[in-house]
């Protein structure tokens, strides 16, 4: 009888850790998604800007869906404020360098970044904004801002 306890105990444990997966997590980030051509607007106030070092880090916040994950050249990675595009940056030895010039019409609130992945073919977007403060920086060289993605639906 004890032994019946234990292997039903055992899998009700089973079954509540496999119902807490997250079930929108995707089981791959391969992609089909063709290469962004964001840019600036080139109406940017540059009284005001503000920058980010920026490390893309797939393979660690997601082991198991990208754990052969690669930055490739043709990655690219950009801030926006709301659907603005404010800077645009490929990757420099592993990381990526933003001048994040504000628009004519005043500083944004926040920023968000998108990420474009050459190797998985496929959009991330930062799952937190970060604050625009006018003449500061996000992160760098040395310890550069590494954001959590979540693929873009």
């Amino acid at each position: 009888m004890k032994k019946k306890i234990i292997i039903l105990a055992s899998c009700a444990l089973l079954l509540l850790a496999a119902g807490c997966k997250d079930k929108n997590a995707p089981e791959s980030f391969n992609g089909n998604v063709a290469r962004p051509t964001w840019t600036t607007s080139g109406s940017h106030d540059m009284t005001s800007s503000m920058t980010a070092v920026v490390k893309v880090d797939l393979a660690t916040q997601y082991p198991d869906i990208a754990k052969d994950f690669v930055l490739n050249d043709n990655d690219l990675i950009a801030a926006f404020s709301d659907e603005t595009c404010l800077a645009v940056a490929a990757p420099d030895e592993g990381l990526f360098y933003l001048y994040i010039g504000a628009p004519l019409n005043g500083n944004p609130s926040s920023i968000t970044l998108r990420y474009y992945s050459a190797y998985y073919k496929n959009l991330f977007e930062a799952k937190d904004a970060f604050p625009y403060v006018s003449d500061s920086r996000q992160g760098n060289a040395d310890t550069p801002f590494i954001p959590t993605f979540v693929v873009m639906k």
